[in-house]
């Protein structure tokens, strides 16, 4: 299992009128967290792009337990449980308040995509090389 942990501070634009960290925003928070994990990795986002490969999000799920408000600072702990095969790659996101308090889980599917023609690539051996070592033990 594969976990990486980044935080956030929640800015005042990104909260609604009740206060609360409107639900939208979520959605970028765990994409900072696919992100960045991946750069702790070793993997950029960016390079992998460039050598034409893209990850577009294949699903989305969230469920949300408990608000967060303006100067919040969050934990976004992205998880991958398994190792990826095919063309896809599943992440778990969990949100924790300053209390450590679990204010939301979510998950994304993603699925490996040339950019040249917008069709499923298998994954690149470069992040497999890279995540495959957290996962020793089922290997």
């Amino acid at each position: 299992m594969y976990i990486s942990e980044n935080k956030i501070r929640v800015r005042y634009a990104e909260t609604d009128r009740m206060g609360y960290v409107y639900y939208g925003n979520y959605a970028a928070y765990f994409e900072t967290g696919r992100v960045e994990a991946l750069r702790v990795l070793g993997l950029s986002y960016k390079e992998m792009e460039e050598h034409g490969v893209m990850l577009p999000v294949l699903s989305y799920q969230v469920k949300y337990f408990k608000p967060a408000f303006f100067d919040d600072i969050l934990t976004i702990r992205t998880i991958v449980n398994e190792i990826p095969t095919g063309t896809r790659i599943t992440f778990h996101y969990e949100c924790l308040n300053e209390q450590n308090v679990c204010i939301n889980k979510a998950e994304t599917s993603h699925v490996f995509v040339k950019t040249s023609n917008g069709r499923p690539c298998a994954i690149p051996e470069n992040v497999l090389e890279k995540i495959i070592p957290f996962f020793k033990e089922k290997v």
